[in-house]
């Protein structure tokens, strides 16, 4: 299967630099099997079932972009020049991996300030990032970070406007508990208290699982044959509770739908070959894509994915690759805003995901547990 099936032309007006507010006034495109409707997220209530069980990712997204000074001794006297660092991911050792700008004149050794409370040594660099220790540890870490830092916007935002107080409140899920994300599981974004009320009301259940999203899920695919693409890993866990609760679930005849991709790409790499699922904590690089066979997950909630991206690739996987491209002409001649603020879509495909097809490259049993 080649990167050119996952493509599609957008137009740039349709890319979303801020969400709708409310959050549950963002448009729902509901693709049922082969029925495709027009309506909102507030309508998700009338669309769930009693004994649904809504699977929630609660990492916390951090400020993860900060801009700081470094001080280098030429010997004509010290130099100040800015640095602008993207926090990636935590590294072993306590460290974290960043991207940096410019790159090229970092040195390990050096000592990068980004406030009066916060700066960071860099103890090791290499090709595209380096590894920043720094001065601060857990809370006390957390809290000059909320100070130093601006929310990490993705690139196609950040090309088009700075991250600003706004973004603090819009760019986290109402239920984030777990801090370690530098990337927000963005179609929980569509979700308020008013909508959780009426899904609780409704009959519809909700399980936490953490995934912390990291930069990579930005990264661009750059092979051509998708079967050689290598995914990066995030770390995530399905709690004892969790577990429990999805499996109570299907047991009883209930849908598992998780909200957004990261949830989904977790559930699978927990679940057993059979669909049980069991607690479970690690790091996950799952790729799935068409030919893969789902476990767990019986539909998905999800926003408009960038062309050429695995995200593409998943969702073609869940829905058929030709039926997702008539679902994003019909969203993109419908206006539907894309990417990260923009509207969501409700995917359920025809038949039991979980009894078709065969796994396509590695299968979740295959990811570090």
């Amino acid at each position: 299967m080649k990167l050119s099936d996952f493509d599609f032309d957008l137009p740039e007006a349709l890319i979303a630099t801020r969400p709708a507010r409310p959050r549950s006034s963002a448009r729902l495109l509901v693709a049922d099997g082969d029925r495709t409707r027009d309506l909102h997220v507030r309508d998700l209530p009338g669309l769930l079932r009693p004994g649904d069980l809504l699977v929630l990712n609660d990492t916390r997204v951090i400020p993860a972009r900060l801009t700081g000074t470094r001080t280098r001794d030429t010997g004509q006297g010290p130099v100040t020049a800015r640095i602008e660092v993207t926090l990636m991911e935590p590294a072993a050792g306590g460290g974290w991996r960043a991207m940096a700008k410019p790159l090229r004149k970092l040195k390990p050794g050096e000592r990068v300030v980004f406030s009066d409370t916060l700066s960071a040594e860099v103890v090791d660099k290499g090709a595209e990032d380096v590894t920043l220790t720094f001065d601060l540890e857990g809370a006390a870490f957390e809290e000059a970070l909320a100070q130093a830092g601006a929310m990490p916007l993705p690139p196609y935002i950040a090309a088009r406007r700075p991250a600003d107080e706004r973004d603090r409140e819009d760019y986290q899920t109402v239920w984030a508990a777990r801090p370690g994300a530098v990337a927000a599981p963005t179609a929980s974004l569509h979700f308020d208290p008013p909508l959780l009320a009426a899904l609780a009301e409704r009959g519809v259940a909700f399980t936490h699982v953490t995934l912390h999203v990291g930069a990579g899920t930005f990264l661009p695919v750059k092979v051509d044959d998708v079967s050689q693409h290598k995914m990066h890993a995030e770390w995530g866990e399905v709690t004892d509770t969790a577990a429990a609760e999805i499996n109570a679930t299907r047991a009883a005849g209930g849908r598992i739908i998780p909200v957004g991709t990261t949830a989904l790409r977790l559930i699978e790499s927990a679940a057993a070959p059979d669909g049980a699922m069991h607690p479970w904590q690690g790091e996950t690089d799952i790729f799935i894509r068409p030919g893969y066979r789902f476990r767990v997950a019986d539909a998905l909630m999800t926003n408009f994915h960038l062309p050429k991206s695995t995200l593409m690739m998943l969702v073609s996987a869940l829905m058929g690759t030709e039926r997702i491209r008539g679902i994003y002409a019909h969203a993109i001649g419908a206006g539907y805003r894309f990417f990260s603020y923009g509207d969501a879509s409700l995917l359920i495909p025809a038949g039991e995901t979980r009894h078709g097809g065969v796994a396509g490259g590695h299968s979740p049993g295959d990811s570090p547990a």
